[in-house]
């Protein structure tokens, strides 16, 4: 009974229109996420540069302040080296004038003779210069 009914209905077959569907577009429409690998790469090397540029700045204003200070350390040597050849003298004439005193008694006792048998100077031993 179906099959009689199908049959009574017009067959129309179904066909494109008469120019043709339009074309698909099936390109890839992707925003763009973010830079290139190019540029990613470019901007890394150029931080370092831009690091490695301060740290050698750094570098070199570390040893001009280095050379500075050992300049100013060698220029102060010869007055810290006389202030203490003063108080060196100072400190032996002051243990030859106790040695003196308390030496008086004893005979043939020189004050001030070496023990090094030399004419040559001989810095004093640290025990030489504690206070008598």
């Amino acid at each position: 009974m179906a099959a009689e009914y199908f049959r009574k209905i017009p067959y129309k077959q179904d066909l494109p229109p008469p120019n043709g569907y339009p074309k698909l577009s099936f390109d890839r429409h992707l925003p763009k996420r973010g830079p290139s690998g190019i540029v990613i790469m470019a901007s890394g090397v150029a931080c370092m540069a831009f690091g490695f540029y301060f740290i050698a700045k750094g570098n070199q204003n570390r040893r001009e302040l280095a050379k500075e200070q050992k300049v100013a350390r060698l220029s102060l040597l010869p007055v810290l080296q006389a202030e203490h050849d003063r108080w060196l003298l100072r400190r032996m004439k002051e243990n030859l004038e106790s040695e003196k005193i308390i030496m008086k008694d004893v005979e043939g006792w020189e004050v001030g003779k070496s023990v090094y048998y030399t004419d040559r100077w001989v810095k004093p031993r640290p025990e030489e210069l504690e206070k008598l």
